[in-house]
């Protein structure tokens, strides 16, 4: 045993070695940085996009958002499909082929001179090659069934016109209607308002001694005059010739018709003037 006031030689050999091996702290390894916190990541980030130039954070931003894209992207050569274009217009109808014959038909037998086709595709609202392709089947199918109509592309329109097998009953019948002749009182009548036009009816009855209503009424509904006003002091209507009148004597205006004078008494004005 040792005495109380000595040392112990393995206590004095081991802070000895503690000694030899002590670091001041100046000159000690410095630790590894711990790795940043996801915020500090954000903001170094950050400080790199606004370092970098424009292009390069676009193509990154691109890549980021859709990584195949590039892959994906069409050749340079290849055009991109047009946008949708509106449509302004309003979808046609679609109407069956039954209606639109029907219709076509309809409007051919009140038509007074040929239609064209654009003009009745507006009309039914329906493509102009349609309507034209079913005219063209109307067309042959009356030829086919012997009618005594056909459908004929005249002058650019179409309109319906009688066969020229039956050209002669149809003369015939034209014929027959305009050969009536007028009665010796519609001729007398007619030639008062012809040379005294326009002219009343009162004056009319005056001047032949006979109530000529009926041969008005009769002359009218033939054409040959019509109605030309009133008379202002009486507010009675007054009636002229027409142009058909004109047409049927072969006339140009109602100053070539032949002199009266020779064939009337010279007192007619007077007679008359006192009879109305």
């Amino acid at each position: 045993m040792s005495d109380r006031g000595g040392t112990d030689p393995g206590r004095e050999s081991s802070l000895a070695e503690q000694a030899a091996s002590w670091v001041p702290p100046w000159e000690r390894p410095r630790p590894e940085a711990a790795p940043a916190e996801p915020e500090e990541q954000d903001l170094d980030a950050a400080a790199e996009v606004a370092e970098a130039p424009p292009d390069a954070v676009l193509v990154d931003l691109a890549e980021e958002a859709d990584p195949g894209a590039e892959d994906a992207a069409p050749d340079d050569g290849a055009a991109a499909p047009p946008p949708d274009q509106p449509d302004d217009e309003p979808p046609l109808a679609v109407i069956d082929d039954d209606e639109l014959r029907g219709a076509l038909e309809a409007i051919l037998l009140v038509v007074d001179e040929p239609v064209q086709e654009i003009v009745l595709a507006q009309i039914l609202e329906q493509p102009t090659e349609r309507v034209a392709a079913a005219l063209e089947t109307i067309s042959a199918g009356y030829t086919a069934a012997g009618h005594g109509f056909e459908l004929r592309r005249i002058a650019g329109g179409w309109r319906l016109y009688t066969h020229p097998r039956y050209a002669d009953y149809v003369e015939r019948f034209v014929l027959d209607g305009q050969s009536v002749r007028l009665t010796q009182a519609a001729l007398e009548t007619l030639a008062v308002i012809a040379y005294k036009q326009p002219v009343t009816r009162s004056r009319i009855s005056a001047i032949r001694g006979v109530n000529c209503d009926g041969v008005v009424r009769t002359l009218t509904s033939r054409g040959l005059i019509q109605e030309a006003g009133t008379e202002p002091e009486t507010g009675a209507y007054l009636y002229r010739t027409t142009a058909l009148f004109l047409e049927k004597l072969g006339l140009d205006s109602v100053d070539q018709l032949p002199d009266l004078a020779p064939f009337l008494p010279d007192d007619v004005d007077e007679v008359a003037d006192g009879e109305r």
